[in-house]
């Protein structure tokens, strides 16, 4: 079972990046399930949303604590709460921002850490700086775990025309970022 825990603030779209990464995983096959957590509903406060894939039925219904991968949708979490806590060993860390690693302080993870400008894609595509879609598809770059035509298709199944196109676009020009941030990690 691959976990993933995504880290954001209400108004992101963190608790839909986590059902389109459920609907990408279960469209190619695997059993998936995706759940929020909230403290307070408003706007702005930080949210969380799980999402497991599996090879088979998942049985379990409790939050993550170890997961495989976090996705961080606003960096400044970073500063106000520990997203990285219970990272498994290896884990996959995506974080939207467009500072570097270390920046952020986060060059101690190592190679594990991908930053993606999501939110600047997002507002270029979109027009409005929402970085799910886009995150999804560095997502699917950075951990091969799904496709990035399984993740543009739920996004499609999601929204309508032109609102659908222009998040396929925000996750394309992610997966494409990632992949050719990978490629030169592996080159040095």
């Amino acid at each position: 079972m691959f976990e993933v825990r995504i880290h954001g603030r209400g108004g992101q779209g963190v608790v839909t990046a986590a059902e389109l990464l459920a609907a990408a995983a279960f469209a190619e096959g695997r059993s998936a399930q995706a759940f929020p957590s909230f403290g307070s509903e408003r706007t702005g406060a930080p949210v969380v949303a799980f999402c497991r894939i599996a090879e088979r039925p998942i049985r379990l219904r409790e939050p993550i604590l170890r997961p495989d991968a976090v996705i961080v949708q606003d960096a400044t979490l970073l500063r106000q709460t520990d997203v990285l806590a219970g990272l498994a060993d290896g884990g996959l860390v995506l974080v939207n921002s467009t500072r570097a690693e270390a920046e952020l302080g986060l060059s101690d993870h190592g190679g594990r850490v991908i930053v993606v400008p999501a939110s600047r894609l997002a507002r270029e595509y979109l027009g409005r700086p929402l970085p799910n879609a886009a995150l999804l598809g560095g997502f699917a770059a950075l951990c091969g775990l799904i496709s990035l035509e399984s993740v543009t298709a739920a996004i499609r199944a999601r929204f309508p025309g032109p609102v659908a196109e222009a998040n396929t676009a925000a996750a394309a020009a992610a997966y494409d970022l990632v992949r050719a941030h990978r490629k030169e990690r592996a080159r040095a």
